[in-house]
């Protein structure tokens, strides 16, 4: 097994959350035997690499192919910053089409509540 291979299985499974004993259990082997498969200590079959495949929800192509810089390159098209805010690369129009939509809905949400309330007070205490 190439150092490679062994990395970008160990990469998915962190990305995904899941533990080496979670990935043990579901290949029914020990924690210690798969840690072998990650560390690579151990001939990794073509079936084998199938399994942790379907167990990691890739293919095995994904797997081979897997580039971490990539993925997380990926991530930069929206950004935290410092004050919390985000940065949507202007070339999804479609990603920033929803969230102003999204924000107009809430706006005109919290709109009519607060003429519902505004309304209530008036009931309340008359016109002032």
């Amino acid at each position: 097994m190439t150092t490679s291979i062994k990395n970008k299985i160990k990469s998915i499974r962190e990305l995904k959350n899941y533990t080496q004993e979670y990935m043990a259990d579901q290949l029914g082997v020990t924690q210690a035997g798969y840690s072998k498969i990650e560390k690579g200590k151990t001939v990794l079959s073509f079936v084998k690499l199938v399994e942790i495949a379907r167990i990691l929800e890739v293919s095995v192509e994904d797997i081979l192919s897997f580039d971490s810089q990539r993925y997380f390159n990926s991530f930069n098209k929206v950004k935290g910053n410092n004050n919390g805010s985000i940065q949507i690369n202007p070339d999804n129009t479609t990603a920033l089409k929803e969230l102003y939509e999204d924000k107009i809905m809430l706006l005109e949400k919290l709109l009519s509540k607060t003429e519902e309330e505004l309304n209530r007070y008036k009931k309340k205490f008359g016109q002032l």
